[in-house]
């Protein structure tokens, strides 16, 4: 523990945590609104830093400075996502997705699922970095789904994609920084335990909906579809960990038409069977009194078609790939350290954004494609001939705005608690404090805090990999086992992360709610936390 030159007594390790305790304190039991929780939590950071943490103002400025190009990565996702949603509402093509989508199927659940679960996860395997969340949740308030429960399914089912999701960057960074010998042994137990908030997560979103007797009637459905998302995904990871989330994903996007053929599931389920559905707003029979569509429903799923194509396009085709990557914008910062000798290098070029293969520019570029088809068809002027007409760029700043404020407050607290040593004295706080059963149970407690702080699965697992690593061999445990448990939680763990809860409830238009959705997804989170250790303690033990 001596080589983490930082303080583990508990006073140290208490003021280490205040800052992420204030922040769940504002956002759930006081209901503040993000943007006002945010700069708190940041404040009581850098506060803690430099009085607890002989943290020098000029480690704190750099550290501030990183967060904020950290949030130019995130807000390069929310503005182009948020043109696309306003792009695609104001040409009516949520309107004609909406009615197409229940001739579809006339099953609610079975939609929802579809979307939430499957489409989501499918969205992170190619794309990822707040994407699911950008194009679902508006699709999930389209078919009827509340909007407080539509940014808790968008951000929640399709969790469990975020480790080996976006073509595996988050599995390439943990081997950057983790020391893994055996590297498919920690690819398996890595899917192994991420198979958890794969069911878990299907569940939930069925649980929302009708509670106990949705369970009962879609127990069957879950099952098929959470055994072709997850053990297809575990698989897949032995070949391929890159393609596994983007595989497993497409082939359960394939199985959606068959399965919408079982009448169980392509009929509206009987009113005695569910009798109260908490997560809709309303049943589809007022749709009939609906005029009918300005567009096709072929028409209307042109955005996603679209984004899928140039994603695609970009990522997998070497030779647009290689072109693409060649531009990298990232700042220049000098060498920082604190009086406890935690030190941060000088770094050229810190977290360089690659301009034309992030996902902004994929959203972004759908969005010019998509908005020149629209304007071509017609569809915006036939839409203001039935609706109030909007401004594209008003509504857009008035939506964009706010949600970046809270992004960037949270980032810049996620620095601080690098920089100052602060992240390090709760990881080693905790394994000091921990028999090695005991650490391998709470491992993923650990990946799940840093995903927590930075939104990512990704950032969490460079933050904390090398760590979770260390500790590993200090406690005589086979390092693969509880590199797999960082892997899940730093997963699951984005299911409460402020910045994706904020993006949800942003594009849902119940900015100031982010305590509502986190009253449904952290006891979901504490859950899966629970048996995701029990499941690490039980792959430590046969590994003996």
């Amino acid at each position: 523990m001596e080589a983490a030159q930082v303080p583990v007594d508990l006073l140290h390790w208490v003021l280490a945590i205040l800052p992420i305790v204030a922040l769940l304190v504002f956002l759930v039991p006081l209901r503040w609104r993000a943007p006002e929780a945010g700069p708190m939590a940041m404040f009581t950071a850098a506060i803690v830093a430099v009085l607890a943490f002989r943290t020098p103002w000029d480690t704190l400025a750099v550290a501030s400075a990183k967060g904020v190009w950290d949030a130019v990565f995130i807000l390069y996702v929310i503005w182009p996502a948020l043109l696309l949603y306003q792009i695609t509402k104001q040409a009516g093509a949520y309107d004609a997705l909406r009615q197409g989508i229940a001739k579809f199927s006339r099953n609610d659940l079975f939609i929802i699922l579809a979307l939430a679960w499957v489409f989501a996860s499918f969205l992170q395997g190619i794309a990822g970095f707040g994407a699911p969340v950008a194009v679902v949740v508006p699709l999930l308030i389209t078919v009827g789904v509340k909007p407080i429960h539509a940014v808790a399914m968008g951000v929640l089912a399709h969790a469990w994609a975020r480790f080996f999701g976006t073509l595996g960057v988050g599995w390439l960074a943990l081997l950057r920084v983790a020391n893994v010998e055996d590297v498919v042994r920690a690819a398996y137990e890595s899917a192994l335990l991420i198979l958890i908030p794969t069911y878990l997560g299907g569940l939930l979103v069925v649980w929302l909906y009708g509670k106990g007797p949705a369970v009962r009637h879609a127990w069957p459905l879950v099952l098929i579809l959470g055994t072709i998302l997850g053990v297809g995904q575990l698989l897949a990871a032995l070949i391929s960990p890159e393609l596994s989330t983007f595989l497993a994903a497409a082939v359960a996007l394939l199985a959606l038409y068959p399965l919408s053929r079982w009448k169980k599931y392509g009929e509206p389920i009987p009113i005695q069977e569910i009798p109260e559905r908490p997560g809709m707003m309303e049943t589809r029979a007022s749709e009939q009194k609906e005029m009918a569509p300005v567009m096709s429903l072929s028409m209307s799923f042109l955005p996603y078609v679209v984004l899928t194509v140039v994603t695609l396009g970009v990522l997998l085709i070497p030779a647009i790939n290689e072109v693409m990557r060649q531009l990298q914008i990232g700042l220049p910062f000098p060498a920082v350290q604190t009086g406890f000798g935690i030190q941060n290098a000088a770094v050229a070029r810190y977290a360089p954004i690659t301009v034309f293969t992030h996902p902004g520019m994929m959203l972004l570029i759908t969005s010019i494609i998509v908005w020149l088809v629209y304007s071509a068809g017609g569809y915006y002027r036939a839409w203001a001939q039935r609706h109030t007409p909007e401004s594209i760029w008003s509504a857009l700043l008035v939506d964009a705005v706010p949600a970046s404020v809270p992004v960037i407050a949270f980032l810049v607290t996620s620095r601080i608690l690098d920089h100052s040593g602060q992240v390090l004295t709760l990881a080693y706080g905790i394994a000091a404090a921990s028999p090695p059963l005991v650490y391998a149970g709470i491992a993923s407690v650990i990946g799940a805090l840093g995903a927590f702080m930075t939104s990512s699965s990704t950032a969490s697992c460079v933050l904390f990999g090398a760590v979770q690593s260390s500790v590993a061999q200090l406690h005589g445990m086979s390092r693969e086992t509880i590199i797999a448990a960082q892997a899940a939680g730093s997963a699951y763990g984005n299911a409460i992360a402020p910045a994706n809860v904020v993006l949800g409830t942003s594009i849902a238009g119940v900015k100031g709610q982010e305590g509502a959705v986190l009253r449904i997804t952290m006891p979901w989170t504490v859950l899966v936390a629970v048996l995701t250790g029990a499941a690490t303690i039980a792959l430590v033990v046969f590994a003996r």
